[in-house]
């Protein structure tokens, strides 16, 4: 899923290597020559229909701000391990690697609305992904709001010809208790339209989050998500974790 984000020393100040949420993307750039490391944990677990399935999605992410509007990311390797009834390959599978860019457009303190545009390409084993986003953000005082749009279109298998779709949204609201301690929480809503032609059942989560700044170049990040639908063969419940350093 995955920006990078405008989060405040002070009220006033960014830092552009931080972010408040782990679903929702911002629409502010990393600087131009600035450079970072990701790290995600996301856990799903917890269906309907196989109470004893276990997930967890591992990602290592580089950052770089190619101008101070223009910021491009890559993910050098994701990968997963699962198990679970419901599970036909148990254990663990390097995913993909991808190539991302956000373009900022206007920024959410200075003009109106904040406005970025997101565009990924994912290559893996037998999968291949392109994902594109429309980015918005408002920020009030101590206060950022965010909403993404989603849509995805996906192949997978030795042909690549299990294909799905995917429309999807999320948003966040984040306030800044003090410059090191922010929270809020995340909303997620997905849609599969699967072989392109027959939509499967909404799903929805939510829950809050929580985001520390150090006063050197690290940051953490954690939402946790319980569905808000009762869609079974979707987890009960998930949580990501990111953490970045500024390098």
């Amino acid at each position: 899923m995955i920006a990078f984000t405008g989060l405040g020393l002070t009220t006033h100040e960014t830092r552009a290597d931080s972010r408040r949420f782990t679903y929702t993307y911002e629409t502010t750039t990393m600087p131009k020559g600035h450079w970072e490391y990701e790290q995600w944990v996301t856990w799903k677990t917890d269906k309907d229909t196989d109470r004893d399935f276990d997930r967890l999605d591992f990602r290592h992410e580089i950052e770089w701000g190619v101008t101070d509007n223009l910021q491009a990311a890559f993910y050098v390797a994701d990968w997963r391990y699962q198990d679970g009834k419901s599970v036909e390959d148990n254990g663990a599978e390097i995913r993909n690697s991808a190539v991302e860019l956000i373009y900022s457009l206007a920024d959410p303190t200075t003009d109106p609305l904040g406005v970025a545009l997101y565009g990924e390409v994912k290559l893996g084993n037998e999968i291949i992904a392109l994902e594109a986003k429309l980015l918005l953000q408002k920020n009030i005082g101590k206060w950022v709001f965010a909403w993404n749009g989603i849509f995805e279109a996906e192949w997978e298998g030795e042909r690549y010809d299990e294909d799905k779709g995917e429309l999807g949204q999320t948003f966040g609201a984040s306030y800044q208790f003090s410059p090191s301690v922010l929270g809020g929480f995340e909303l997620l809503h997905e849609i599969e339209y699967d072989d392109w032609s027959e939509w499967q059942d909404h799903v929805i989560y939510g829950g809050p989050n929580f985001s520390y700044r150090s006063k050197g170049p690290w940051w953490i990040t954690i939402t946790a998500m319980w569905q808000l639908t009762d869609v079974e063969s979707e987890v009960n419940f998930q949580t990501r974790f990111i953490m970045g350093w500024d390098f």
